[in-house]
């Protein structure tokens, strides 16, 4: 798509912002009047627009606001390569694991009522938790291949978990869950009848073994342990999770574009997703693998826009706020942004620890980062992106729907370069 017409695009975009519900559109402001510089974000649309240049996305819609305000809401490239249906600020994206820090805050919810501590066992709310085995890899045969041959299944033998894995356990990826060739090769079983069972598929999976000996290391639950604590919630609760999202968070922040399954209506607003293999954009398989119309993943399964998770994210940059009422105390949100994971344990990269279900940044040298010291956020496997500043009061916001790795830190960079105050 020529740049003159993608620049069209966003002057069709900035008429759609303007059109936008009051609440949202009374909050753009200039971004000399938060100490952003309008020259210097420009810097962000001359990153998409690269991008977009060298076929590796389509398009994006990026948004920053500092100080509760958005000073920048940008709209650029096209829903899709067959239609060139220009993007708009209310087009929707898979956030996929963005919906994580959103089932943590419904966790911290519950944490607040007392009706869920965050060193609970997860047996207390899921039974087959109890009593969970441990898989230790076989001895290998030859130079380094799991015993059974290339791309086998791997071989292991089973041990006692030394403690049970616990809430904050799986809140930060250190509990097994799923986590590793050998969890995944005996849960897969039970995940794959996800669409059908609903979150109640995670009932049986404490049959499965962990990983690793819970809080020994850092590694990824893509998928099992946040439905897991998606589960819990709805036992804590008495409620479903999508109800539970819908009437706790969503509502009250005004959220109106935030879903596990798009209406028809939505649906014509949802950018299609690609891979960028081989020099070429090729459309992705299933794109809505982690999303139902009775499956509501808390590890991947809302689709949003990029107003509507803003407006999460500054909740979260305001210590918790929302427009009328607290959604959580600061102390509870201090809590969820420190950091319980170190980037030293292993599996952590450097400069990066963890805390409650998002990603913070404890030593931005170490890591290379124009972010300041307690930044959090998290990202999505099609591309998306966001971060919090407490700092620099801060909210960053990038949906693209491919997932290329090296626009987060270069959105993050331009995002902060713009600061001038």
């Amino acid at each position: 798509m020529p740049l003159a017409s993608r620049r069209l695009g966003s002057l069709i975009a900035f008429v759609i912002a303007a059109a936008l519900p009051l609440t949202l559109s009374a909050q753009v402001v200039q971004p000399e009047s938060v100490g952003l510089s309008s020259e210097r974000l420009n810097r962000i649309d001359d990153l998409v627009d690269r991008f977009i240049d060298s076929g590796q996305i389509t398009g994006a819609v990026t948004l920053v606001a500092r100080h509760g305000q958005i000073a920048h809401l940008e709209a650029q490239g096209v829903m899709d390569t067959e239609s060139n249906r220009p993007v708009s600020p209310d087009t929707m994206f898979r956030v996929a694991s963005m919906s994580k820090p959103v089932a943590g805050v419904a966790i911290m919810m519950l944490v607040e009522e007392g009706k869920i501590r965050l060193n609970d066992p997860v047996s207390r709310f899921l039974p087959s938790f109890e009593n969970q085995q441990v898989a230790i890899q076989q001895p290998t045969g030859g130079r380094g291949a799991p015993a059974g041959g290339r791309g086998a299944p791997p071989n292991f033998y089973t041990v006692p978990t030394e403690r049970e894995i616990t809430i904050s356990d799986v809140l930060t990826h250190t509990s097994g869950v799923m986590s590793g060739q050998m969890s995944n090769s005996v849960g897969n079983q039970w995940s794959s009848q996800r669409h059908e069972a609903g979150l109640a598929w995670v009932d049986p999976l404490g049959a499965a073994p962990l990983e690793f000996q819970p809080g020994s290391r850092w590694s990824y639950s893509a998928l099992a342990g946040f439905d897991v604590l998606s589960r819990v919630v709805e036992i804590a609760s008495g409620q479903s999770f999508d109800q539970f999202l819908e009437s706790r968070i969503f509502e009250p922040l005004g959220i109106q574009d935030m879903t596990f399954w798009p209406t028809d209506e939505q649906r014509q607003r949802l950018v299609s997703s690609y891979n960028y293999t081989g020099g070429e954009l090729q459309a992705r398989n299933n794109p809505d693998s982690m999303s139902g119309e009775r499956y509501f993943s808390g590890a991947g399964g809302i689709m949003t826009t990029a107003p509507d998770y803003a407006r999460f994210g500054m909740m979260l940059g305001n210590n918790g706020a929302g427009p009328d009422r607290p959604l959580l105390g600061s102390r509870t949100m201090e809590t969820m942004r420190s950091v319980w994971i170190p980037d030293t344990l292993p599996g952590r990269g450097s400069g990066e620890g963890y805390g409650l279900s998002v990603r913070v940044l404890d030593d931005p040298i170490a890591a290379g980062s124009l972010l300041s010291p307690g930044t959090f956020g998290w990202s999505g496997a099609y591309g998306t992106h966001f971060f919090v500043d407490p700092v620099e009061n801060i909210v960053g916001v990038m949906m693209i729907q491919t997932p290329i790795l090296e626009m987060r830190p270069l959105f993050e960079t331009a995002v902060m370069q713009a600061i001038i105050d």
